[in-house]
């Protein structure tokens, strides 16, 4: 194997992974398609010198082919963002060479657009914690398919809420309906049922994979944070010392506003579009927790902002918004209390990691 530095670019695909070798310069040494195997793509790539950066694009199994290829063939492998990556495309075509090509080139001029490679224990309870959020969707979809049919039957309980167990008994006995819909109704209620099991199940399996974390455990001792809002942050974020500043973090999970500023015009255009959803979405919860639930500062942070005037919706994605980049500085310094040091520790105790953190 020679010791010339080259840089790789690798398009990942199910059955076979197009690789692209250049040297310093810029010259193509290779740009070929090679079985989804670690150690045939390490041996394409040292055929022609030592592999001074490897770029592969993140996408479905790709996570997966960077770790082997990190920890059995100890190569420099990192992540690159799709999006960012689709955006420095010199043309509209798409292929595999062309792409492989840029990724390798971009690794070569040293500006590629990393995303972290989180460990294979993260990317494990973020599966779980990603499933457990579809059967909550499907849930919510069965949900409102009941509603749905009795909306078209123009039946409504007046003695309970929606979901209780006196509403239940009302649904089962009282209700209004034709024979057909009585079978569809049925159909749906053993459908909840099941979904409440295996949403149980799956909860199970989470607490098991996270009963010895420390993070989730100092998470769970915050005002407002349960065990789906503790679990998410750790899969979802993996590492808070991935993020320089609070602000850093708060964009990551999609709670801060998005600039719409143009000359003397001074504007917000909601909330950015990039962030992470599930983390939306269980911050946006905890937030309606955090003002509605818990007095304290972030409930006085709410009510003065309602009192100016704000809009509802733009009051709970600043609580949020807020509460992320405290976390981060809580974290922070909690971090640097126990390490005996001001400045320079990392933010908090985590799993030990194969390679450098990256943002």
């Amino acid at each position: 194997m020679s010791s010339v530095p080259v840089f790789v670019g690798i398009d990942y695909h199910q059955d076979s992974v197009q690789v692209c070798v250049l040297n310093a310069e810029g010259r193509q040494l290779l740009n070929r398609a090679v079985d989804n195997n670690a150690a045939a793509v390490a041996a394409a790539m040292r055929r022609y010198g030592q592999p001074r950066r490897v770029a592969i694009e993140a996408c479905c199994g790709a996570a997966d082919m960077a770790d082997e290829l990190v920890v059995e063939q100890k190569l420099p492998v990192e992540l690159a963002h799709p999006g960012y990556v689709a955006r420095l495309k010199r043309s509209p075509d798409k292929h595999d060479l062309g792409d492989a090509q840029l990724l390798a080139d971009l690794a070569r001029v040293n500006y590629l657009p990393t995303v972290w490679l989180a460990p294979e224990s993260t990317r494990q309870l973020r599966r779980m914690v990603r499933h457990r959020a579809q059967l909550v969707r499907r849930r919510k979809d069965v949900k409102l398919r009941v509603r749905g049919l009795l909306r078209e039957n123009r039946q409504r309980c007046l003695k309970a809420n929606a979901w209780t167990l006196a509403w239940f008994t009302w649904l089962r006995k009282e209700a209004q309906l034709a024979p057909s819909d009585r079978w569809v109704l049925d159909d749906h209620l053993q459908e909840l049922t099941s979904l409440a099991g295996r949403l149980q199940a799956v909860e199970a399996q989470i607490v098991a994979m996270t009963v010895d974390d420390p993070l989730v455990a100092r998470l769970l001792t915050l005002p407002g944070v349960g065990l789906v809002t503790a679990v998410t942050m750790r899969a979802e974020i993996g590492r808070f010392d991935r993020f320089r500043t609070g602000k850093q973090l708060a964009r990551f999970c999609g709670v801060t506003p998005r600039n719409a500023s143009s000359g003397a015009r001074q504007a917000d255009a909601g909330l950015i579009k990039a962030g992470n959803p599930e983390l939306r979405t269980v911050l946006i919860e905890l937030a309606h927790r955090l003002i509605h639930r818990i007095s304290g500062r972030w409930a006085e942070l709410a009510y003065g902002m309602l009192r100016r005037g704000k809009p509802k919706n733009v009051v709970i994605a600043a609580v949020a918004n807020r509460w992320v980049r405290w976390l981060h500085h809580e974290l922070r310094r909690e971090s640097d209390l126990d390490s005996g040091s001001t400045k320079g520790a990392p933010p908090l105790p985590s799993p030990p990691s194969h390679r450098p953190q990256q943002e």
